[in-house]
């Protein structure tokens, strides 16, 4: 009998992937390229192994969940929320606390949300997890950037063409005024909105696999954040879950992030294996 073997692919969209010059389309109305916003180095290659791995060992999986970061260009973690104290423009990578707020070194562009942010602020800092950090505008919903790398959709619709099967889609973020790195919860729930709570489907469909493979960008951010809280809940059963090291890789300047989240999962029990040992895996399974 086959085991029940789970893919779970974290964000695999064309913004966080350094797509090479030749493939990125032409946008009609500039008559210029589209640019990843948020391209983590590496992705590219990393979504092309698992585009792979998702051929080879299409029988052999029981399961594919993809998960999508989904914004609105109007939010919390992005540019277009914040202004410098001076009224001058934020800039991406620029990170913001509680206590800058309080000193107007930044403010909400919106004075009336002056507040609601200073509450985001405490709480996120007061969970310990991240503080805010100011993107480059991503994932917008309806855009380009929001789609899914052209191998990894590829991959997946044969699957579901093969095995007659729907790969689940699990959207993340849309709420404005919450950061949304894990799949599983905002960093800051929102009481007034569901889709910020956790979300137990997603966990109960992974906790009846048997295995859950995990891939996806970036590791330092949303895979790091996804697979922490699942690990936490799955207690002695984290270690159905594993990392596929090889098709994951880390925003510039957060390896040592990266790393950390490894070794903290090691200690938890989770395993960690490269694509081509996930293949052969999934060859044996789909033998079965």
């Amino acid at each position: 009998m086959k085991d029940r073997l789970h893919l779970l692919v974290i964000d695999p969209q064309n913004d966080f992937c350094d797509l090479p010059p030749e493939s990125l389309p032409i946008d009609t109305a500039t008559g210029r390229a589209r640019m990843p916003a948020l391209p983590v180095p590496g992705a590219h290659e990393d979504m092309l192994r698992l585009a792979q791995l998702i051929e080879r060992g299409r029988d052999g999986l029981s399961a594919i969940t993809i998960t999508l970061d989904s914004h609105h260009r109007y939010h919390v973690a992005h540019p277009t929320f914040w202004l410098a104290g001076d009224g001058g423009p934020v800039t991406p990578f620029t990170e913001i606390t509680a206590a800058d707020v309080r000193a107007s070194r930044f403010l909400p562009r919106d004075p009336r949300a002056r507040e609601r942010a200073l509450a985001y602020l405490d709480a996120l800092e007061a969970a310990g997890r991240y503080r805010l950090m100011v993107w480059p505008v991503h994932c917008e919903i309806g855009t380009w950037g929001h789609n899914v790398h052209d191998a990894v959709r590829t991959a997946y619709n044969r699957w579901e063409d093969a095995l007659l099967g729907v790969v689940a889609k699990v959207a993340k973020g849309s709420n404005p005024w919450t950061e949304h790195y894990s799949a599983v919860m905002a960093e800051v729930p929102d009481a007034g909105e569901p889709d910020t709570q956790e979300n137990r489907r997603l966990l109960d469909s992974l906790k009846d696999s048997d295995r859950v493979y995990i891939a996806g960008e970036a590791g330092s951010h949303c895979v790091k954040s996804t697979v922490e809280h699942i690990a936490e809940r799955f207690g002695a059963d984290a270690s159905k879950l594993v990392l596929v090291t090889d098709c994951m890789s880390p925003v510039q300047g957060f390896e040592a992030q990266q790393a950390a989240f490894f070794e903290r999962m090691r200690a938890a029990g989770v395993g960690f294996a490269q694509a081509s040992d996930v293949v052969q895996e999934l060859l044996v399974n789909a033998g079965r």
